[in-house]
């Protein structure tokens, strides 16, 4: 497969991993909380990224890369908006409808591309910025629901939703940032090394909060150690994949073509809970395949 192209399949192998994921975690959530089972995916996630990157180093032979000043701040400036981007989100679906929360919360590849753009440099075909913008209006399209308009949601989940979708941007350019500021090593063995030291930072953060100030998560997350190995697995897997594609084209090509996870959803939504799909959906998924495939065009323009 020509390596211009490589990052398609590997950004739709996460975004699978991802639903997959999320399904898991939904479960937990009942069991140990939204918190608790949010902690989950980096705690568990870490063993699995750990073993990977020892895999790569024995199997290429390649040295780990040591991290310098500006990788570490950009790893960290990853690992906590990430953390704050999945608070802003939870907090968007206490004051609205999930619909909606999802039409501003997936404004995320718009601010990638920006964010990309003004802190990496990174180029942008005038192209793959009209795929970026008509793949994202698809998203938003098919959030809009009877009875949950846009208009009418109010200052607070608006300025949350908007605010979380700019928090997971900066996440992606964070991570990216850091990827590209490590001097030596494949794309493969410097997206995982990325992965483990953003992790690593998470599980920490993570765990200290919920010792400070909510002890019965963090314990019963200790206790479903089983059913939370599945979500750290699949959470590993899918950013394994998410940081790969980071390594090998820019956060806003990644993050436009994550939008099929929107597809996969509804997708399932249809064969397994049998709810129609409307025609704005319909209308919406067109825009978001006319935008992916508007994309995949100008990658080779």
């Amino acid at each position: 497969m020509n390596h211009l192209y490589l990052w398609v399949p590997i950004t739709l192998v996460a975004a699978a991993a991802q639903t997959g994921r999320n399904a898991t975690q939904r479960r937990l959530t009942a069991l140990i909380g939204t918190v608790g089972a949010t902690q989950v995916r980096f705690l568990y996630g870490l063993p699995f990224a750990l073993l990977a990157l020892g895999a790569i180093r024995i199997a290429t032979g390649e040295p780990i890369p040591a991290p310098g000043s500006s990788f570490l701040v950009y790893v960290a400036a990853g690992a906590v908006v990430q953390i704050l981007a999945t608070a802003l989100m939870l907090a968007a679906m206490r004051e609205r409808a999930f619909s909606v929360v999802t039409a501003y919360t997936k404004t995320e590849p718009v601010q990638v591309a920006l964010f990309g753009i003004l802190l990496l440099g990174d180029h942008l075909t005038p192209m793959a910025a009209v795929a970026i913008v008509i793949a994202t209006a698809g998203v938003v399209f098919m959030s809009m629901k009877p009875g949950t308009g846009l208009a009418g949601a109010g200052l607070r989940p608006v300025a949350y939703g908007i605010g979380s979708g700019a928090c997971f941007a900066l996440a992606a350019i964070g991570f990216r940032g850091a990827i590209l500021n490590l001097d030596q090593g494949s794309e493969l063995m410097r997206a995982t090394t990325t992965l483990v030291w953003g992790l690593g930072l998470q599980t920490l953060i993570l765990v200290a909060w919920l010792g400070l100030f909510d002890r019965p998560a963090l314990m019963a997350s200790f206790r479903v150690w089983r059913a939370s190995l599945g979500a750290g697995f699949l959470g590993a897997l899918a950013s394994q994949f998410w940081f790969l594609g980071f390594a090998l084209t820019t956060a806003a090509n990644v993050r436009t073509l994550a939008l099929v996870e929107v597809l996969m959803a509804q997708a399932v939504s249809h064969r397994f809970l049998a709810q129609a799909t409307s025609r704005r959906e319909v209308a919406g998924m067109a825009l978001i395949l006319v935008g992916v495939g508007l994309l995949l065009i100008s990658q080779g323009s």
